[in-house]
């Protein structure tokens, strides 16, 4: 399947980003919508991923590199849509020369974005119920997944 993508920016593309974000972490996960939507909306980038002119994914950059709100729609959490979202994230890190990326994993998914140049940056601490560990991955080190195991 062919997956486009857009960067976009919270006031043009608001009421996209809320709806993909809250099908994911409100009514999937049932976290709390006062967690799930902050300042950080305003000043970050905002990918959306979408098939067939639908959205299905998005993830934000902040202006100092952190990864974050990555929500993919049950029946795209694949690679080959995971590969598109994180690359245009790292272009757009790279295009506004941030040099490192961090993000906050559950700590199910920590061996996983090891495997992706991923290295620890602190402690684990909790996050609206959920464990995570903060992790830092210098652009130029991160490495996405082998798509070709799709096939």
């Amino acid at each position: 399947m062919a997956y486009s993508i857009k960067t976009v920016d919270w006031a043009s593309a608001r009421e996209e980003l809320v709806k993909l974000r809250e099908k994911v972490f409100v009514l999937e996960w049932q976290l709390p919508r006062s967690a799930e939507f902050d300042s950080d909306d305003e000043q970050a980038f905002h990918i959306i991923v979408s098939a067939d002119n639908e959205p299905v994914a998005t993830a934000r950059l902040t202006r100092n590199g952190e990864i974050g709100r990555v929500a993919i729609l049950l029946g795209f959490r694949n690679l080959e849509v995971y590969k598109t979202l994180f690359s245009a994230l790292l272009e757009q890190a790279t295009a506004i020369q941030i040099a490192q990326v961090t993000l906050h994993c559950d700590l199910t998914s920590v061996d996983y974005h090891t495997e992706l140049g991923f290295r620890p940056a602190g402690p684990a601490f909790m996050d609206a119920g959920i464990a995570r560990l903060p992790m830092s991955c210098p652009i130029n080190k991160f490495r996405l997944p082998d798509i070709s195991r799709l096939h």
